[in-house]
């Protein structure tokens, strides 16, 4: 099987976000692979050991975006791209990142892409059924559950809390949901070996992309941190009491009645 991740860095969920003049301040900042590609990179791992095949891991990123490729590698993905836009591009939206994607996937023979299902810095879960309906084949998020009989593919789906059964075949693409799997540990054998598995560099001009290509079709007007949570209220006296307190602080002060 000819297996592929679509990987993501993003900010440690642990660092303090920091902006400054509406943008997010990344000197100095802890970088790490999406928390839900993991998943993703895992269970082409389980799927390659079992059917056969090869996984390789893509991201779209600048130099330092290297250090989370290796980590999947180390891992176990078979070999890794990456898509370097650092001197291409000063910014770009989710129709950029798809449509440098496409040109990339192109001329390849795709049996499984598996992506997660949303990256932690924006969260848009845009990237790949939109990825999907460009390479025209079928695409499930929020996957739980994968098997795959030749062609024949058995998905469980999240769909709010519960667990929806799907039906469909290959070529595929899926978005990969908490409780897919437990994501793996490198292990120390598995990091040494990263370092010898081939890790290809590629920039927009050799996907025949220049920078009209891949413009932004959205404008980032503002990026602020959420207001600080005030504390709550506790309401006291008899329960009359506190509903007639309750609805006239809804109505006077939240005004959401």
């Amino acid at each position: 099987m000819n297996i592929y991740v679509l990987l993501k860095k993003t900010f440690d969920t642990e660092d303090k976000i920091v902006i400054e003049d509406g943008q997010i301040e990344d000197d100095g900042a802890e970088f790490i692979i999406n928390p839900y590609d993991e998943y993703a990179v895992e269970e082409a791992i389980k799927q390659r050991d079992e059917h056969g095949g090869e996984v390789t891991v893509v991201t779209i990123g600048d130099e330092d975006s290297e250090k989370q490729l290796r980590i999947a590698l180390a891992m176990g993905a078979d070999q890794a791209v990456l898509i370097n836009t650092e001197y291409d591009l000063d910014e770009g939206d989710q129709y950029t990142t798809v449509k440098i994607l496409e040109a990339y996937f192109e001329d390849k023979e795709v049996d499984l892409i598996l992506a997660g299902n949303v990256a932690i810095d924006e969260a848009s879960g845009q990237v790949g059924p939109r990825l999907a309906e460009v390479l025209d084949i079928p695409f499930v998020t929020t996957i739980v559950g994968l098997d795959i009989d030749g062609d024949h593919v058995n998905i469980d789906k999240d769909v709010e809390g519960d667990v929806e059964k799907i039906e469909t075949s290959l070529p595929l693409l899926v978005t990969c949901q908490q409780d897919l799997n437990e994501p793996r540990y490198p292990s120390l054998p598995g990091i040494m070996q990263a370092r010898n598995k081939p890790l290809e560099e590629l920039e927009l001009m050799d996907l025949d992309l220049d920078e009209e290509d891949v413009e932004p079709k959205t404008e980032t007007i503002d990026v602020f941190l959420p207001a600080e949570k005030e504390a709550g209220r506790i309401l006291e006296g008899d329960i009359e009491d506190q509903v007639k307190e309750l609805v006239s602080l809804l109505k006077n002060e939240a005004k959401v009645l």
